[in-house]
């Protein structure tokens, strides 16, 4: 969930290494000049060849571009618990408009908060920052059907963010952790030795215990539940495995630890764990639907390296040992298709240097086919100190282009609508100004389509040039124009979607029109056409 969360984890990176959390709003950036090297041979080219159209090279850049949409507490979305259908679809549709205005080509919408769901679901009770209660009963619709619907028909990806482990979260009535107040089919209640309660006081809230294997079934069958029942692009977590640490106290798991540890290390046998619900979904997920991506988006330290020698030149928390997540591992053996670090400091913080970060997670990825994307700290817009610079988060995407980046993901969608200091514009003026196309998975299917046929086009009074087309046969389609010495993306859309030219040129101009995939994976252009 990533919250205000994630000054829950600046905290524990102060208790836990001295490092004052004011610091980090307080810390001016150094100033910080690229390298002059010369970038990697690895590095993802800002806009690729696509084919070509009427003699010229057609491109359009390929990066995956998105936003978390976050429910639990109502962060983003619902405003509040309780709203009629209406109000939480209109809701929905401004997001989405947001993120069509900013060229993004994917949402990351919360669907698994704490132990519940935004769907109908034999494994969990409907969300309370839904339905604005816990007594499990159904708002009469589907909103995990709505969500992936409106989102496709925008040309978006939907992934469907999971928090495994919680079962309940602190709220305006209490501790979570009271089974009293659980809906009454929620699992813990036939299964309370799979609860484990953490920490003791008002933060109380109760886990599944990661330790239990009976329990890591019924996590991942839940999320394989959504899978299978909706047409998702991608499973994705965020930075929560094991609870961090609070107030000193260990997670309580020693009946679990007790009959299984077999031997091991506390630590070695959390990790395990957790190792094991990763690698078991990753087989799961392509097993069941091969084109949905799984993919997660960890605290941005896995180690320091004055740990261990292939840890980040950093001094903070250390998900490895705080929240016995091996992300590192995760990528290394293949285990994600893609990996978000939440990069979420500044250029120059001496704690955990944005600009040290990027280079090492960068060669973390390396040679593994696990896309590197950045988990941006939009949130932390406006903060005193080096994020009252409006021109911090564009410096830190063109910083990305330096290294095997393939996309960015921002915290979170208010923070995106408010644009503090006018630095959402800054950057997505200078990154964002096209479309993009999402940048390609070796490991996931390709059937790339016939090319289609352009057929006709008019310009209506609203200036718009829309197109008649026939023989698109794929999940979606490219739009490119002649522009100069290359044809340029200038929009995309859906199957089934009109295709047009929202921002056309004054005079003549010539089109060429490209199908993909589920993939992602383009056909060959059509032939040209000039209106």
């Amino acid at each position: 969930m990533r919250r205000p969360p994630l000054k829950l984890t600046l905290v524990l990176a102060a208790v836990l290494f001295g490092v004052a959390v004011l610091g980090l709003g307080l810390v001016r950036a150094a100033t910080y000049e690229p390298p002059a090297a010369a970038v990697p041979p690895d590095v993802v080219e800002a806009a690729a060849e696509t084919g070509s159209c009427a003699g010229v090279p057609a491109q359009a850049p390929r990066e995956l571009r998105g936003m978390w949409l976050t429910t639990v507490t109502n962060i983003d979305f619902p405003s509040r618990p309780g709203l009629s259908e209406a109000q939480v679809k209109a809701e929905y549709l401004g997001w989405l408009d947001l993120a069509v205005a900013q060229h993004h080509n994917a949402i990351f919408v919360h669907v698994r908060p704490s132990g519940d769901a935004f769907w109908p679901s034999a494994y969990a009770p409907w969300s309370e920052w839904l339905t604005g209660k816990r007594d499990g009963k159904s708002p009469g619709w589907d909103p995990m059907a709505f969500m992936v619907a409106e989102a496709h028909e925008r040309n978006l990806e939907f992934h469907a963010w999971f928090n495994p482990y919680r079962g309940t979260q602190p709220g305006p009535d209490g501790p979570g952790a009271d089974f009293s107040k659980l809906a009454p089919d929620h699992p813990l209640l036939k299964h309370r030795d799979w609860a484990i309660s953490y920490p003791t006081g008002k933060r109380a809230r109760l886990y599944f215990d990661p330790g239990n294997p009976a329990a890591r079934k019924y996590v991942e069958d839940s999320i394989l539940e959504a899978v299978r029942k909706y047409d998702i692009d991608g499973v994705h977590f965020d930075d929560f495995f094991y609870p961090y640490p609070e107030d000193g106290q260990d997670f309580p798991d020693n009946a679990s630890f007790t009959k299984y540890g077999a031997g091991q290390s506390r630590a070695q046998w959390r990790r395990g764990n957790v190792d094991t619900l990763i690698r078991e979904l990753h087989e799961r997920i392509h097993q069941l639907k091969p084109w949905v991506k799984f993919g997660v988006s960890p605290f941005g330290i896995w180690r320091n390296k004055s740990t261990d020698p292939l840890g980040s030149p950093t001094n903070g928390l250390e998900s490895y040992d705080a929240q016995y997540a091996d992300t590192r591992k995760w990528v290394k053996e293949g285990w994600l298709d893609y990996i978000v670090p939440q990069l979420y400091w500044q250029i120059g913080f001496s704690k955990a240097d944005y600009a040290k970060l990027l280079p090492w997670w960068s060669d973390v990825v390396k040679g593994t086919g696990v896309q590197l994307w950045i988990g941006q700290a939009d949130y932390r817009v406006g903060e005193k100190g080096a994020w009252s610079d409006p021109t911090l988060l564009d410096r830190e995407m063109t910083l990305n282009e330096k290294y095997p980046v393939q996309g960015e993901i921002h915290f979170s969608a208010a923070s995106i609508r408010r644009d503090k200091l006018g630095a959402v514009t800054r950057y997505r003026d200078d990154h964002y100004a096209t479309p993009a196309l999402v940048p390609l998975m070796k490991q996931l299917p390709a059937n790339p389509p016939p090319a289609p046929k352009l057929t006709d086009a008019t310009r209506g009074q609203d200036g718009v040039l829309r197109f008649t087309s026939t023989g698109m046969t794929g999940t979606s389609w490219a739009l490119y124009r002649v522009d100069g010495k290359a044809a340029t993306l200038v929009n995309t859309g859906r199957a089934g979607v009109p295709v047009a030219d929202p921002a056309p040129r004054g005079g003549p101009s010539t089109y060429c029109l490209g199908g993909l995939d589920r993939s992602g994976n383009q056909g060959p252009l059509s032939a040209p056409l000039s209106r």
